[in-house]
């Protein structure tokens, strides 16, 4: 068989950068700011818990919406963190990872020939999934250098065929975040329209600054036309896992399941055990989050101060943005790669989160990582003049 002249589903898309950076950091001996994990364990309580579900005989496939104790758990958090009453049985579906569920999410309501929003810097999975289904997406630039939406020009790119609005807040890459008043101003914008929302909110735990995440589920409007997407992975820093959930309306979960029983069928058991003991014995490990990542937050920023990086504000999540300017003017995914390969330390360009990057010499690091992790990041990073 020609394979060569199989037609590519997803003709525009190669390798992510997430995987060619951390390659190369790899390859270098370089200090990975990059790819967005930790370096460090999930919570011991949490570890012990997978040990004892896994050593109990808990193996086999869970249920594919999900473990009902998993999927209870998660409704009482919903209502503890945003103030919403889920039903576990018929609105909280768990996935392989937030990614699946976003993957679900667009493959259960986008339909070929359908428009879908999405944000720019936007995470690299959301377009690849809606050219899957036949649509196309359209991209709106968030407004810099705050990275909010611009609601003009999101009416402007609205049309008959929107089926679908993605976003994304806490930010990544930049770490914004939204407040209730835009949750009103993106219900005004869609309430007469037949768009859906998709609201990846896998950060939802890690706001600065004695601010709190407007989920999607505290406003009862879009909360009937959204999903609304999780990660354990990041809030018990165990990316690794791969749990996530999608909440949403009865009549949308049950889409959304159409697809996930035949993507992943189930996620894996024991974790979804362990995960149910740390939502509901040890709520702590949730509620110092936001505290935990703020100190690291502030004691990258301030190693930072020592280099020529100008350093953007950082609302949430645990991704630093910085301007290289003041260092060099080649593009910025040049520059990721002499970070990595000549001072050591892998970063992400901000260019491929867009469809037409903006004149900007940007990167992202990722703080999640042991203080030593930055210290010695930050040395190398002194080097650049």
């Amino acid at each position: 068989m020609d394979f060569e002249s199989t037609a590519s589903k997803l003709p525009e898309v190669g390798t992510t950068i997430f995987t060619v950076m951390s390659r190369l950091s790899e390859e270098h001996g370089a200090i990975n700011l990059g790819q967005g994990f930790p370096d460090y364990d999930p919570p011991g309580a949490l570890l012990d818990a997978l040990a004892r579900h896994a050593k109990g005989g808990k193996n086999q496939y869970a249920p594919m919406a999900g473990l009902p104790r998993l999927r209870e758990a998660i409704a009482r958090h919903a209502e503890r963190a945003h103030g919403k009453k889920l039903d576990p049985e018929t609105e909280i579906t768990i996935t392989s990872g937030a990614t699946e569920a976003i993957f679900d999410a667009i493959a259960a309501v986008v339909r070929a020939g359908d428009e879908v929003v999405v944000f720019d810097p936007a995470y690299d999975s959301y377009e690849p999934s809606v050219v899957l289904q036949g649509a196309r997406a359209v991209h709106v630039p968030l407004r810099l250098p705050g990275f909010s939406i611009d609601f003009e020009r999101l009416k402007r790119a609205m049309s008959e065929r929107t089926r679908l609005v993605i976003i994304n807040f806490p930010h990544n890459p930049s770490g914004a975040i939204l407040t209730r008043a835009d949750l009103d101003a993106l219900a005004d914008v869609l309430r007469d329209t037949r768009a859906l929302l998709l609201s990846d909110e896998v950060y939802e735990h890690i706001v600065f600054d004695g601010a709190e995440h407007e989920s999607v589920l505290r406003h009862p409007e879009l909360a009937e036309r959204s999903f609304q997407v999780g990660s354990f992975g990041k809030t018990f820093h165990a990316t690794g896992w791969k749990v996530g959930w999608a909440a949403a309306p009865a009549a949308l979960s049950q889409e959304l399941r159409k697809v996930h029983q035949f993507v992943t069928f189930a996620t894996s058991t024991p974790a979804q055990h362990a995960l149910a003991d740390a939502l509901d014995v040890t709520p702590s490990l949730v509620a110092g989050l936001s505290d935990f990542y703020q100190k690291k937050r502030d004691r990258f920023r301030e190693l930072l101060g020592a280099t020529p990086f100008r350093l953007f504000p950082v609302r949430g999540a645990y991704f630093q943005l910085v301007d290289y300017a003041a260092i060099d003017s080649m593009p910025d995914v040049e520059f990721a790669r002499q970070l990595t390969t000549k001072v050591g330390v892998a970063a992400i360009p901000l260019s491929p989160f867009y469809a037409e990057p903006p004149d900007a010499k940007i990167v992202r690091f990722c703080f999640a990582k042991n203080e030593q992790t930055l210290e010695a990041a930050a040395e190398r990073l002194k080097t650049l003049v």
